[in-house]
């Protein structure tokens, strides 16, 4: 089986150019099953109903996000009401939605889980510890995890530390590509980084000008975001459904 997970889409250019080649995208890889990280697709970032259901619509089964799940208000209606739709899973017990949905392939089922690093991130609950307690409710082997962290050594710690126990452990937040796709431990597949779904020449989607001047003056400003050509970073992992064991990963870059 065959998934195309697609790395942070940012803005209504970065919705709009991944609409325009996703049936392509799974025909060349023979796609079976398709996650896209759209926590800031709203125009501004963040996510609303309508870059929602513009990614559901051009072809997502699941919606993960990370630490910009509630920027928009417009969002609060979607996360009790979309099973499609995750959160981190790892926010504290009372915030609204869920962070683990299930797909069903028939008679196989893939777990797709939201995690969310705590380095240089909000307080949330210690992911290490919840993913464990997490892991003994999943009643299926095939288990991609959306890692959305900041510091690479968070990510390549939990790479490791759930190896063989996932099919996936795949890095978000930090929108540049890493090189470090391999198998962990002969099983799970890991990238620290998938990338970002946006303007390439940008300074991660916004106008490179106006985050000069943000590191140059060290002023407020407003960020807009960059109406360069935009490029598609995402990994296709090729696993084998009914022991959940990862067999390929491979960097996707489409411009």
């Amino acid at each position: 089986m065959n998934l195309l997970f697609i790395g942070d889409v940012v803005g209504q250019s970065g919705c709009d150019f991944l609409e325009s080649r996703m049936y392509k995208l799974k025909r060349e890889y023979d796609i079976d099953v398709t996650v896209v990280n759209g926590e800031n697709s709203a125009q501004g970032n963040g996510i609303t109903p309508q870059s929602y259901r513009q990614l559901l619509n051009m072809g997502a089964d699941v919606v993960t996000t990370g630490n910009h799940s509630f920027r928009r208000r417009e969002a609060e209606e979607l996360y009790d009401t979309n099973e499609q739709l995750l959160r981190p899973v790892n926010y504290p017990e009372g915030v609204m939605g869920h962070g683990v949905t299930y797909i069903d392939m028939c008679p196989y089922k893939i777990a797709v889980v939201n995690l969310m690093g705590t380095m240089y991130m909000e307080a949330v609950e210690n992911p290490f510890n919840y993913v464990d307690k997490l892991l003994e409710s999943i009643d299926t082997p095939n288990i991609i995890v959306d890692f959305h962290a900041e510091a690479t050594s968070e990510k390549k710690a939990m790479g490791f530390y759930l190896q063989k126990r996932c099919t996936a452990v795949l890095g978000t937040h930090t929108h540049v590509q890493t090189a470090d796709e391999m198998i962990l431990g002969g099983h799970t597949a890991y990238i620290t980084d998938v990338g970002m779904t946006g303007p390439e020449l940008s300074v991660l989607g916004v106008d490179s000008d106006i985050v000069i001047n943000k590191f140059k003056y060290r002023t407020p400003v407003r960020f807009s975001e960059s109406t360069n050509d935009c490029f598609i970073n995402g990994v296709v992992v090729k696993f084998d459904e009914k022991s959940g064991k990862a067999t390929n990963i491979q960097r996707v870059i489409k411009r």
